[in-house]
């Protein structure tokens, strides 16, 4: 399942892309940026904090999500038309200096737009996996994706 367009996606396919680590630096430069809480950014504190050291943000675990699912090349380049948002998204299991992550992707439903006939919606669910094969997130998707072919 490379550069599909919304046609391609068949119920149930799944992608699960390459591997990403994440280093100790990476999860504190966006922690300073965009999380500033203790357990993302201090060490020493995150050590005894409530998760006995040193976790990355949510946010940054999805946008390493986003991220290796479009390194995937899941959709054609020109196909992805954006996202009115996630659902049901959860963190279950922190994410540590050093882990190894990959992205899951499984189409869930593939259906054409009644208003627009250029492009359709997909609904699909990720998750991201580490290196011990334990989920760490979760999320159902929507994406607005371009058709092949309009029907006429």
């Amino acid at each position: 399942m490379h550069h599909c367009y919304l046609e391609d996606f068949e119920l149930g396919q799944v992608v699960e892309t390459t591997a990403k680590t994440l280093s100790e630096a990476e999860i504190l430069d966006f922690a300073m940026s965009y999380d500033p809480q203790p357990f993302h950014m201090d060490a020493e504190y995150a050590k005894e904090g409530p998760f006995g050291g040193l976790i990355a943000s949510g946010v940054q675990t999805l946008g390493i999500a986003v991220r290796l699912i479009m390194q995937a090349q899941i959709f054609a380049p020109d196909a992805s038309l954006g996202s009115p948002g996630l659902d049901e998204l959860r963190w279950l299991v922190p994410v540590r200096p050093g882990d190894t992550l990959r992205a899951r992707f499984e189409a869930l439903n593939a259906r054409p737009s009644k208003s627009k006939p250029d492009r359709g919606v997909l609904r699909y669910a990720f998750g991201v996996i580490n290196q011990r094969d334990e989920t760490v997130m979760t999320a159902l998707g929507t994406q607005i994706v371009k058709r092949r072919e309009a029907d006429t």
